[in-house]
């Protein structure tokens, strides 16, 4: 018998993250790091790509129609233009354009863009075989033009520059050395790269009704931007 959970079990799994999504700290802040201990014991690790199975088609065929996921070639992606030729075939189904693509230890990150170059969703790489699908976390939960909650646009409560002073401030209050780039605004967020040394170290999202913040603690070290 496979390994890998059931669809089913799959989607209540990520039904379980969204009321985790939605909680605050004190500061008004979710934290990837630590609320979300309480699914399945781990953090977003333990119901994301890369866990449960060891690739994407951990969470991706059965769910929605496989709308979130397409399956790799089974060679492992090892080049920043690898990543970019899947990531290129999962935004022709909606009709986007691949923007920034990034290589981390455990995973290649692709933003994609609308054909007018706006900002639409943020999508992951299975660098074992190719596996390509929308981020877990904020595009996921959060999107809400192409997540799982998709009421399409409605007005952000927090604007860029707030986005950005509630990285900081977030980073702050956990006594970080941590810095933030500018904030790109996604439907229903916005993601910014986090800096050490004013060189890229990660990225982390704000909630632009909220102002809730998801660390993006998958992504592993940083390694190139292409």
């Amino acid at each position: 018998m496979s390994s890998r959970p059931t669809a089913a079990a799959l989607a209540a799994l990520v039904l379980i993250a969204v009321p985790i999504a939605a909680c605050s700290t004190s500061g008004g802040a979710f934290s990837g790091t630590s609320q979300n201990r309480s699914v399945m014991g781990g953090n977003l690790q333990s119901w994301a790509p890369g866990m449960m199975g060891g690739t994407l088609q951990s969470w991706g065929p059965g769910m929605m129609g496989g709308y979130y996921w397409l399956p790799g070639d089974g060679v492992p992606v090892t080049t920043l233009a690898r990543a970019r030729t899947h990531a290129d075939a999962f935004a022709r189904r909606f009709g986007l354009r691949v923007g920034e693509v990034m290589q981390f230890s455990r995973n290649f990150y692709a933003e994609l863009r609308t054909p007018a170059g706006k900002p639409a969703t943020e999508i992951l790489v299975d660098p074992a075989d190719g596996d390509t699908g929308i981020e877990y976390g904020p595009a996921m939960m959060w999107n809400t033009e192409y997540g799982m909650h998709q009421r399409g646009a409605i007005p952000a409560r927090f604007t860029p520059a707030q986005a950005q002073a509630r990285a900081r401030q977030w980073l702050r209050d956990r006594s970080s050395d941590l810095t933030v780039g500018e904030a790109e605004a996604y439907p229903g967020y916005y993601t910014l790269h986090t800096l050490r040394s004013g060189k890229i170290d990660g990225m982390l999202s704000v909630n632009a009704s909220t102002g809730a913040v998801w660390d993006h603690t998958w992504h592993g070290r940083y390694i190139a931007t292409g």
